[in-house]
């Protein structure tokens, strides 16, 4: 097909107008000369290039700059690098280029996204290293991970033109990461979008049902919510408040966890949406209005006292302030109450731009600066590998938090479960380290006691304490986690010490050389991690080292036994070779596949599921179900050991799965389950058990089944048997 490069012109120009128009802040005349100049340069830089989509590379540039104007209210010096984020990697402009061109500033942004990309080991997680990259920026400039986070909502948003593996894999990938730290920068609507995008991909039936449910009922919800509002805006005005009142439909995925986890239909969902009420304070007259709102509203509705939240006197460490309140409505249905300010609206809505905008105002710190802090701390005192990190780092972007005071009476903010030990760790790493126990509200306490908000907490150390093992199941906080490991780690070096002298004698007393390759036919050997692993094994007596007499060759060398050798053959570097270097796909039930293979028993895939292969370390290939509960942490951390994988077609196999059934207890209703399974041809149960409870009653059976269609005949069969509320398919993971 022709390209008319003169329409594609106009398309650019237009683009670059809509951007233009979007931006939120106020531009002097250098600001609007430096964002032309980054245009001009990039459209010239990519002007050869083309997405997946086949449209000219320029659009996503372009894109990412208005989302940053636009949707996070960034500032000049952001869109001109949002603008220019893919020319160092992608074109011929360097770094210097850039800094010659524009300034230092830009090209310290340049490289911190620049640096977010490249190939790494096949040992490593690419994408734990890439983030934890992206994390190393926060100490010089936030608005690196600001714009990348841009750059992730583009792709996601224009990700149709992908190929189905790469789909999955960037999906998953952004469920697992850019989410939560949208939600911890304060991008709640991004954080939103991302979520949704993800089970889009991840889960395109379920989210197109979830979709048309909402649409069938948006009308009835609108009629509601104005009769709902009506007469507390009445008051409003009449009290000569300027206000807005909106209302907020709960995002997608938000549903599909909250159908999953409380184990309720869409249509027992009360809350769907929150009420958002948003006044025009004076900076000083902004606590007193929020609580003048909330009598007014609750002067009308009864609120449930359980579900009042406080986030203007004690805001989230990501800035947000609201007053929340869950109130009853006239027609018996539970409603979210949100009050805030205008600029408490920006700061929730535009995160951490609008932060700083208001943090003039205000000498100081907020929750936001404690959390960058604690960030920079863990990035700094960090050792070991990527995913050691990510997983301590994870832990700080999604918890609620608890207030806890000191026992001179200052506020502290720690996560929800937090423990006695997490507040030492939090107090000083040091007071962490030697915490023996703690006074709670004047009572003596464990180091693993719960806090709650509103408690007083006096530390109790001890000069001869030093952390335990146990202690990381006593603890939440990445800071007390990495900490703890940090210590251990220690210990484990001077002990691992020891257990290196011990393999020198033994060498020595085999007339062996000690160097690195006879030490790693060792490793080999005993099967560890590593080296410091094998001395601290040694040290601890877990490896018997009269073993070593039969690996002695001449000449001071040690060799594997051949048996070992061809037992380690299939390594995982030689099927990574064979299979995910060249990009094969495995055919499921097809006798001329080349691979071996097993399917995962954490989701027992059966024909018909959406699956991919997995290479693990030690069992060689795995086939998982596209939503199986470990599969976005698999796609998002190792996404390189992804294989494709597909059924072939066929229907002799019989494959494990199993049913969940929740129901109303009914005479014979146990009998009528196990006859219509005993009815339906070539299925087989491997075990049954039912529970009853004061007229409820809940069952599991775990049956063989050829393929999805033939699981789907099952069960709609059984929702047909009286008293049968609900069936689900089993999480194996949950079970086990």
């Amino acid at each position: 097909m022709e390209i008319n490069h003169e329409k594609e012109k106009l398309q650019i120009m237009a683009a670059y107008k809509d951007l233009i128009k979007s931006i939120r802040v106020e531009l002097d005349e250098d600001d609007k000369k430096l964002i032309r100049k980054a245009f001009e340069i990039s459209v010239d830089a990519h002007k050869e290039m083309r997405r997946k989509s086949g449209e000219p590379y320029i659009f996503h540039p372009i894109a990412v700059a208005k989302i940053c104007a636009e949707e996070i209210g960034l500032g000049a010096t952001s869109i001109a690098c949002a603008l220019l984020h893919d020319t160092v990697e992608d074109t011929d402009i360097t770094l210097d280029d850039i800094e010659s061109m524009f300034n230092l500033k830009c090209r310290n942004i340049i490289d911190g996204l620049t640096k977010l990309s490249g190939v790494f080991d096949m040992e490593t997680s690419a994408q734990a290293e890439n983030f934890r990259k992206m994390l190393l920026t926060i100490p010089e400039d936030i608005r690196v991970i600001l714009i990348k986070v841009a750059d992730r909502l583009h792709n996601m948003r224009t990700l149709g033109s992908m190929r189905e593996d790469k789909k999955m894999k960037i999906a998953s990938e952004t469920s697992f990461l850019y989410a939560p730290l949208a939600h911890r920068l304060g991008l709640y609507n991004i954080k939103s979008e991302l979520d949704d995008l993800s089970l889009k991909h991840t889960q395109p039936i379920v989210y197109q049902e979830l979709e048309s449910k909402l649409e069938k009922t948006r009308e009835v919800r609108e009629r509601f919510i104005q009769k709902f509002i009506s007469p507390s805006a009445a008051v409003l005005e009449k009290q000569g408040l300027d206000f807005t009142i909106k209302s907020r439909t709960k995002s997608i995925n938000s549903i599909f966890n909250k159908i999953n986890k409380k184990h309720v239909p869409f249509e027992e969902i009360f809350d769907l949406f929150a009420v958002r009420v948003i006044i025009n304070s004076k900076p000083e007259d902004e606590k007193s209005d929020c609580w003048k709102v909330y009598s007014i509203v609750t002067d009308f509705y009864k609120p449930n006292p359980e579900r009042l939240r406080d986030w203007i006197s004690h805001p989230k460490q990501n800035g947000y302030e609201s007053l929340h309140t869950t109130v009853m409505s006239p027609t018996g249905k539970w409603v979210e109450v949100q009050i805030r300010t205008k600029r408490m609206d920006e700061v929730a809505e535009k995160g951490l731009a609008a932060h700083w905008k208001y943090k003039e105002d205000s000498e100081q710190q907020s929750g936001f600066d404690k959390w960058i802090s604690e960030i920079r701390e863990l990035i700094e005192s960090k050792e070991g590998d990527a995913l050691d990190f990510i997983d301590d780092f994870k832990m700080n972007l999604f918890s609620e938090e608890i207030f806890i005071f000191t026992p001179k009476g200052d506020l502290r903010t720690l996560p929800v479960n937090a423990t006695a030990l997490d507040f030492a760790f939090d107090v000083h790493s040091e007071v962490g380290a030697k915490c023996i126990g703690a006074k709670v509200n004047h009572k003596l306490v464990p180091l693993s006691y719960k806090l709650n908000s509103g408690d007083q907490i006096e530390i109790i150390t001890s000069q001869k304490q030093s952390p335990k093992e146990d202690w990381l199941n006593y603890v939440v906080t990445s800071k007390a986690r990495s900490r703890i490991k940090a210590a251990l780690k220690e210990d484990q070096k001077r002990i691992a010490a020891n257990g290196k002298e011990i393999l020198e004698r033994k060498f020595n007393s085999l007339k062996v050389d000690f160097d690195e390759e006879n030490i790693t036919v060792v490793v080999k050997y005993f099967e560890a991690k590593e080296h410091t692993d094998l001395f601290f094994q040694i040290a601890q007596e877990k490896v018997d080292l009269s073993k070593l007499k039969a690996l002695v060759q001449k000449g001071g060398r040690l060799k594997l036994p051949s048996s070992f050798t061809k037992s380690i053959k299939d390594t995982f570097e030689s099927i990574f070779t064979k299979v995910v270097g060249k990009k094969e796909e495995i055919i499921i039930g097809d006798a001329s596949t080349k691979f071996d293979f097993t399917l995962a028993p954490c989701c027992n895939p059966v024909p018909g599921d959406k699956v991919f292969g997995f290479l693990t370390i030690n069992d060689g290939i795995k086939i998982h179900r596209n939503n199986c509960p470990n599969a976005k942490t698999m796609l998002a951390n190792y996404a390189y050991r992804v294989i494709n994988a597909k059924w072939a077609n066929q229907k002799k196999e019989s494959f494990l799965t199993g049913i969940h059934f929740t129901g109303i207890d009914d005479l014979g209703i146990v009998q009528n389950i196990t006859r219509i399974i005993s009815e339906q041809q070539h299925v087989n149960m491997k075990s049954i058990s039912f529970d009853s409870n004061d007229g409820i009653f809940e069952g599991k059976i775990m049956l063989y089944v050829s393929d999805t269609i033939h699981l789907s005949s099952l069960v709609e069969k059984l929702k047909a048997v009286d008293g049968i509320n609900k069936i689900d398919r089993v999480n194996m993971d949950e079970e086990s």
